[in-house]
């Protein structure tokens, strides 16, 4: 009789305590459930007052959301012991839950990444693959934690050190590019649109991307130049301030009147659209040449018109010079002799 009331009791005391472990698990599940919407409606709310919208929107809410939700799931069936049994060393629950945080973790860098993309840009560009890059790498460090692979982090390490020596040789280039390419976004030599001169390569800089650099020839060509090369190389951005000078050698005969070449050329500036006045155009002789006394014009145009303006300078100083009966002599050329030369006429 005794030993039956003790079961009883034993009995009883075992489902109190799983009536209480119950409803510790539903307590911990409708915890999760309440701070997983209030966190998923206070990003929404923040999504239309912030600048920062590729990360706070509805789809990172909706992630995060679904993470809580399930994170706070797992913790429940974990209370009552569901999920105690282990592989290798590790509870199955801390490693479903490392796997679910990198998981979601992922998500959230590529939902970011691809609207930062969408917004478009060479800094666009640049700045999601390095969030992206970021948050799965920290991802990664986190679940191993969860995951109580801390102790075997050392090891891990090691493993992964000596794989890299091993593959380092081969994707140095890969990697030279990209830091190169991150070092460029923030020293920002150029920009999508820019005309410049890379090496040997000169047209519109058609797009700009984590380990290369597109340039659209003035022939129309597409080059691509690994931004390694790119960063190493001298890099003339013929954009990048708004005026830009042109510069231009004229000869004039050497039995012309200097100071009217010059004064016809400045009046010829004068009258060409887009010189600008300040700085001063400047008109000078530049040398004496073997054929012809050179005159320097320098002319300065916004940037963007820059050539059309060395074009109409060509042109029209042509066309002055002529009016005024200037001179553009030919290369000459006087032969001395020695000795007198016999000719022979018939």
């Amino acid at each position: 009789m005794v030993e039956m009331l003790q079961t009883t009791i034993i009995e009883g005391i075992k489902n109190q305590t799983m009536i209480v472990e119950v409803l510790k698990a539903l307590a911990i599940i409708l915890f999760g459930l309440v701070v997983g919407e209030l966190i998923r409606k206070w990003i929404i709310s923040l999504s239309r007052s912030t600048k920062y919208v590729w990360i706070f929107n509805e789809e990172t809410a909706k992630l995060l959301w679904r993470f809580i939700l399930v994170a706070s799931i797992l913790s429940g069936l974990d209370t009552l012991g569901i999920l105690e049994f282990k592989v290798y060393g590790a509870k199955i629950s801390s490693l479903i839950g490392a796997a679910l945080l990198f998981y979601f973790a992922y998500l959230i860098g590529r939902k970011a990444q691809d609207y930062w993309v969408a917004k478009g840009g060479a800094d666009a560009q640049i700045k999601a693959k390095v969030f992206y890059y970021t948050i799965v790498t920290l991802a990664f460090f986190l679940a191993l934690n969860i995951a109580g692979f801390t102790g075997k982090l050392t090891t891990i390490v090691a493993a992964a050190g000596i794989t890299g020596i091993v593959l380092g040789f081969s994707a140095q280039t890969v990697i030279a590019n990209l830091i190169s390419g991150i070092f460029m976004y923030f020293d920002k030599p150029l920009e999508i649109g820019d005309p410049v001169e890379v090496g040997e390569y000169s047209g519109i800089v058609h797009d700009i991307r984590v380990f290369s650099t597109r340039i659209r020839t003035w022939d129309g060509l597409l080059v691509r130049i690994p931004n390694e090369k790119l960063f190493n190389s001298e890099i003339k951005n013929l954009a990048k301030y708004p005026a830009r000078r042109v510069d231009v050698v004229v000869g004039i005969s050497y039995a012309d009147d200097v100071e009217k070449a010059v004064e016809v050329i400045k009046r010829t500036l004068d009258e060409i659209p887009y010189v600008l006045a300040e700085p001063e155009p400047m008109v000078f002789v530049e040398e004496l040449g073997d054929s012809s006394v050179n005159l320097a014009i320098r002319a300065w145009a916004p940037s963007e018109k820059w050539f059309d303006v060395r074009v109409e300078i060509l042109k029209r100083v042509k066309k002055a010079l002529d009016e005024a009966g200037i001179e553009i002599p030919f290369p000459q050329q006087v032969n001395w002799f020695a000795d007198e030369l016999k000719v022979k006429l018939e």
